[in-house]
């Protein structure tokens, strides 16, 4: 199989990925190359001490590298300054810091939430909860019929009262791309601000917040080729610096008395307690890595992939695709008649490892009308002969299956 477009062969890049297995989960979480590997090594091993504290060199040392990495992610998503940058655990918790400071503080009884039918549960969830607390209402966003947000519907949809809106600017079941800058000239077009969740859009396709013109944007690092336990919440200046705090404790304050404590200014503010230091020279290396390949190449490399594998599963009867044609590095399937978690067990008897299940997306399954789908997933690391290896052990499923 001859995959078309820009072909990258990284593989040797990531030590955790053996001869002959096919890693097909990145949607999930991204396997690390060597580069980032040693950036977290080099950070507990060589350089560690603690930041934004120490009078000591090591520390004002580490400090300087720490922030370093925050400038890093505000160039890599074209933010204005590094102090529109909050380092979080992960998206969930950039999620949930802004419906509990923004959401809960600025919404009241009535005003309504306006989401879509393809969202990963940590960007319904948290809404639900704030809109609980002020007697908020959602609505929903139906999709296409290739898979995708219908705008069009959203068009029609947005009132004034509607003061949020919370969209996947990449799918995480589906690969569907959302034309995040219309989207968000329809939501400002009612006066209503909109957080995007880029957890897999900013490993696929280059991301220019400013360009987009969105309030909010977050994602993990994880999925960037970098360590779990960081990710980014990036907010516009003005809205962060009217949001209160998200937890309470050192770093986040101006000054303390029993009487009354001062906060300090964004991103401080919202980034309570030690951070996680190597994780955040993990997500710089990442970063780096990635621009050294470079986006642009990088989608164009799984947009193939996605081709390639699309057109490889549509041949055989048994399968049925989900998404459109030209997703963005995932590919969703079910094979008629074989639960996912089957498909799941006998391909990695094959060394091909999937994801199956709901995905975090309860409510798209309703709309697919299946319990869960089989989803494959690609990034720098594959090449045709994951797919060649995908396609062998969806054809033993079907052969096992009858």
């Amino acid at each position: 199989m001859t995959t078309t477009g820009s072909p990258l062969d990284r593989i040797a890049d990531f030590p955790a990925i053996p001869d002959g297995w096919a890693y097909l989960d990145t949607a999930a979480t991204a396997q690390k190359p060597q580069v980032v590997i040693d950036a977290i090594t080099r950070g507990y091993a060589e350089t560690y001490a603690t930041v934004h504290r120490g009078v000591y060199q090591r520390s004002a040392d580490m400090t300087v590298a720490y922030e370093a990495a925050r400038a890093k992610v505000a160039r890599f998503i074209g933010a204005t300054t590094p102090d529109e940058i909050v380092f979080v655990r992960g998206a969930t918790e950039g999620i949930n810091l802004v419906a509990h400071c923004w959401a809960a503080t600025q919404l009241e009884a009535g005003d309504r939430i306006l989401l879509s039918m393809l969202e990963h549960h940590s960007n319904i969830v948290p809404w639900q909860m704030a809109a609980e607390r002020v007697g908020a209402a959602i609505d929903v966003v139906p999709l296409t019929a290739d898979h995708r947000i219908d705008l069009d519907a959203m068009a029609t949809m947005l009132t004034p009262r509607h003061r949020l809106v919370a969209l996947a600017h990449v799918s995480n079941v589906l690969g569907s791309v959302l034309d995040a800058r219309r989207a968000t000239e329809l939501a400002h077009g009612v006066g209503a601000k909109i957080l995007l969740d880029g957890c897999q859009a900013v490993p696929r396709i280059p991301v220019d917040v400013a360009a987009i013109g969105c309030d909010f944007y977050v994602f993990s690092g994880h999925k960037l080729y970098g360590p779990t336990g960081i990710g980014v919440l990036w907010g516009r200046g003005d809205l962060l610096g009217q949001m209160p705090p998200y937890q309470g404790g050192g770093s986040m304050i101006d000054r303390v008395t029993f009487a009354k404590t001062t906060y300090a200014p964004p991103p401080g503010r919202f980034e309570a307690g030690t951070p996680h230091i190597v994780g955040a020279l993990g997500l710089a290396a990442a970063i780096d890595y990635v621009e050294g390949i470079g986006v642009g190449r990088i989608h164009d490399h799984e947009t193939a992939l996605v081709r390639d594998a699309r057109a490889a599963l549509s041949s055989l009867n048994s399968v049925r695709l989900f998404g459109p044609e030209d997703s963005a590095g995932i590919v969703s399937f079910e094979v008629r008649g074989v639960h996912p978690h089957d498909v799941g067990t006998i391909l990695d008897e094959g060394r091909v490892a999937i994801r199956a299940g709901h995905h975090c997306a309860q409510p798209l399954m309703d709309v697919l009308g299946v319990d869960a789908t089989a989803r494959a997933s690609f990034a720098v690391y594959n090449g045709p002969q994951d797919i060649e290896a995908l396609v062998k052990g969806v054809e033993r499923v079907a052969r096992i299956f009858g």
